[in-house]
């Protein structure tokens, strides 16, 4: 006899399976069978028919529900999609009951069956929608009903033979299908496991006041990628899978990533120095090159800066670190602004100086426990040139509005007090005997 090969082996397994459902199928012939078919038919109608009545007027209802929290108007929603369901299962257990308590237990076998089917999908159901991601709750939804489906029929020994008899073989490796599929709901455990831990220790580290923003950011991400390595690396030994062949596929994607990805590895290493040194942080306000904004996010490639128009920046972290940045709000909240003005040289410097700084100091944004300061710097070919300082602690409020406003403040004491503000004139001599001169006698 040659020995068996995996179609042998998938073909004797599908036989199984066939003659299985062949006499379950020959069964449903028996009266009693036929009956309870017809009795669960029967309760499915009465669910959607009671499922039309109720369901829109618990809609109704629940849109008087206003102080209610989200989650339970959320929960409350779910509930209402799903009305048929919970009826069908009420109603078929309630018919179960009935045929135990009225007849023979082997004429209720069906409907148990039944009823413990509809049951465990609903069970899923709701299990699965505290799964926030839909592609992941759809996958473990199915992935749950088939399982259940399987256990309460009682074929889940031949379906784990038909799936390991699907296999490829790669040298000493056997990879079957069962193992695909065990690999596949390990590594989801796991990694929803990390999912949850990450979520929960990052709130807690955001949290703490005592720990500096940049900090919290990167024991944040570190955390998630000790949490995310482990889940997979985990998930795999759990399967069974020899890792020892991942030093070999590890060491060549090392050395591609060295050569093809050194701007992406910069990055990252830019981002893990910006973080160490502490020199930004979520909520500074820094200058790089001609963008002006407030940081949003620190990330592991870029930062994230917003202006004052809206829009978003991504710098990259090599950036931030090989340029010059202007950071406003780096060890403090205050700012110094300066603007430069002048005025005619028949206007008295001391009154012009006592004036500016009263007008910068009536605005509301500058700081009046640092106040302003006017020196002169010069005297220009037209006018007296003066420098007025003066100081702020919100850079986030914007720096173009505060120095308008101060302009317009000195604007409106010059004109109060008749200071003029020079602007270059140009004197043209016309000589004697020139043609413009002669023109003119003319």
């Amino acid at each position: 006899m040659p020995p068996a090969t995996p179609l042998d082996e998938i073909a004797e397994v599908g036989q199984s399976l066939f003659a299985q459902g062949l006499t379950f199928m020959e069964s449903l012939i028996r009266p009693w069978n036929f009956y309870q078919l017809l009795i669960a038919v029967a309760v499915f109608a009465a669910s959607l028919i009671l499922r039309r009545i109720f369901a829109p007027r618990l809609h109704e209802w629940l849109r008087t529900r206003e102080g209610w929290p989200k989650w339970r108007l959320r929960m409350a929603l779910v509930v209402q999609k799903r009305l048929g369901g919970i009826f069908f299962v009420a109603l078929i257990w309630l018919a179960v009951f009935v045929m135990r308590e009225v007849t023979w237990p082997s004429r209720s076998y069906l409907l148990g069956v039944i009823a413990n089917l509809a049951l465990a999908w609903l069970v899923v159901t709701f299990a699965t929608r505290l799964i926030s991601n839909p592609f992941l709750r759809t996958m473990v939804r199915y992935g749950a009903w088939i399982y259940v489906t399987l256990n309460i029929i009682g074929i889940t020994d031949e379906a784990e033979q038909l799936l390991d008899s699907i296999a490829v073989e790669l040298g000493e490796t056997r990879i079957s299908a069962w193992l695909v599929l065990q690999a596949v709901f390990i590594l989801s455990l796991f990694f929803f496991v990390a999912r949850f831990l990450s979520t929960t220790t990052s709130a807690r580290i955001q949290r703490n006041e005592d720990i500096s923003p940049s900090m919290q950011v990167l024991a944040v991400k570190f955390l998630q990628v000790l949490l995310y390595g482990a889940a997979f690396f985990i998930g795999l030994r759990a399967v069974g899978f020899d890792l020892t062949g991942l030093a070999v596929l590890s060491g060549a994607i090392g050395v591609g990533l060295g050569f093809g990805l050194q701007k992406v590895v910069s990055n990252l290493v830019s981002g893990v120095i910006i973080l160490l040194d502490k020199s930004i942080k979520p909520g500074d306000v820094i200058t790089v090159g001609s963008t002006f904004g407030w940081i949003n996010s620190l990330g592991a490639r870029y930062v994230s800066i917003t202006t004052r128009d809206g829009r978003e920046y991504l710098i990259p972290n090599e950036d931030l670190i090989t340029t010059q940045v202007v950071n406003w709000s780096h060890s403090n909240d205050f700012v110094r602004l300066d603007i430069y003005f002048g005025t005619a040289y028949g206007d008295n410097p001391h009154e012009v100086r006592k004036l500016a700084i009263e007008a910068a100091g009536s605005v509301d944004r500058v700081l009046d426990f640092r106040p302003p300061v006017c020196h002169i710097v010069g005297f220009g070919d037209s006018s007296v040139d003066y420098i007025l300082r003066f100081w702020i602690r919100d850079p986030t409020g914007g720096l173009t509005n505060i120095r308008g406003n101060v302009y317009l403040a000195l604007w409106d004491a010059f004109e109060a007090n008749g200071i003029s503000i020079p602007f270059p004139q140009r004197e043209v001599k016309v000589l004697e005997g020139s043609e413009l001169a002669h023109k003119a006698l003319d």
